[in-house]
């Protein structure tokens, strides 16, 4: 087996690796979307910006 042989297997090997870890992840996010029971306006109201008594906190400390 020739070195450049052995080396394109390693590779390949690693390719393999990482696109599995990719779908694998995938579909971990994929099934975790379908158990959202948010709908409608609480949908629309809980999504975006929302400054809470943290957020305010932070900016008063930011200030220079």
């Amino acid at each position: 087996m020739s070195n450049s042989t052995r080396r394109l297997s390693r590779r390949n090997f690693l390719l393999t690796l990482g696109a599995g870890a990719a779908a694998g992840a995938a579909a971990i996010v994929a099934s975790g979307s379908r158990k959202s029971t948010v709908t409608g306006k609480t949908k629309r109201a809980a999504s975006g910006y929302q400054e809470s008594a943290h957020v305010r906190n932070y900016y008063r400390t930011a200030k220079v």
